[in-house]
């Protein structure tokens, strides 16, 4: 902002009181009782024509009682938010179900039709798990039964069936060396589950391209945590117990480059993603 003078500034800091004692539906009384300062203290710095600035302290106590930024007030800013509410709006801490298949997700998904989703899923991507699959995840879950879990996955499916968003997932390559071979997370699940939930993938990177579109990279050359990003309005990451979203614009301009960097990398494009996952081989 350019420099003003203190006559300036004064009459700037009147109007933003002003202004700011409104919006919070207080008046100059009782600005003075949560101020700690008399009602003519308040009324010096209203009245029209005062050419006088409050100190620090008093500002700051302005500032807090009317839920605004001292900055602001005094007319450092255009931003009224105070620091910590900037910070709240712009990252977002929401519980998470289990995974990509809770209610917040689907709700985010809705948000952002018509932009191009970009995810990078924890495990496999829920939308394309067959129901054996997600039975035989959620049945040990307390917190969402397996018929819940199926028909969030059911939801997000019409979404992609509708046409109005374009699907983009990185997927690191050990994640389907896992589940073929049968180790690691998919130790239990049984041979048979296991063969057709490859073949369910195979069929969806077959029948949606390309408006979805697989990428498999190395996790040996390039690394991700479970991200989706919302087109240009939110970027989510996933850390298990909960999501940290971002909608302020420079954060989810970072995680989109961050995906299109796993795109560049990709060990398998998106147009042989199927064939590369009829070539595998499913331990008995």
């Amino acid at each position: 902002m350019p420099e003003l003078d203190k006559r300036t500034r004064a009459a700037l800091f009147r109007d933003r009181l002003t202004s700011a004692i409104a919006t919070a539906g207080a008046n100059r009384s009782s600005l003075a009782r949560e101020t700690g300062v008399n009602r003519s203290t308040i009324s010096q710095l209203l009245d029209e024509g005062a050419a006088r600035l409050p100190n620090a302290h008093l500002a700051a106590e302005c500032a807090r009682a009317l839920g605004v930024s001292t900055d602001w007030l005094l007319g450092l800013t255009d931003r009224p938010e105070r620091p910590g509410d900037v910070v709240a709006a712009a990252v977002q801490m929401t519980k998470a179900a289990r995974t990509a298949s809770d209610d917040q997700i689907i709700d985010w998904h809705r948000e952002s039709a018509g932009f191009k989703i970009r995810h990078v899923p924890a495990t496999l991507p829920d939308l394309f798990k067959t129901e054996a699959v997600l039975r035989w995840e959620y049945d040990a879950f307390l917190g969402k039964t397996p018929d819940q879990a199926i028909r969030a996955m059911r939801d997000r499916l019409v979404l992609l069936q509708e046409g109005l968003s374009d699907y983009e997932i990185a997927l690191p390559l050990h994640e389907l060396g896992a589940l073929a071979a049968g180790t690691g997370y998919y130790q239990s699940l049984p041979v048979a589950d296991r063969r057709d939930q490859i073949d369910r993938l195979a069929e969806a990177c077959a029948e949606f391209y390309p408006a979805l579109r697989l990428f498999l990279f190395d996790a040996r050359r390039v690394f991700s945590a479970p991200v989706t990003v919302f087109g240009p309005r939110i970027g989510v990451i996933y850390v298990g117990r909960f999501y940290l979203a971002f909608r302020e614009s420079a954060r989810v301009r970072l995680l989109t480059e961050h995906f299109d960097g796993l795109v560049r990398e990709a060990a398998v494009d998106a147009r042989h993603a199927a064939e590369h996952l009829r070539s595998l081989e499913v331990a008995g």
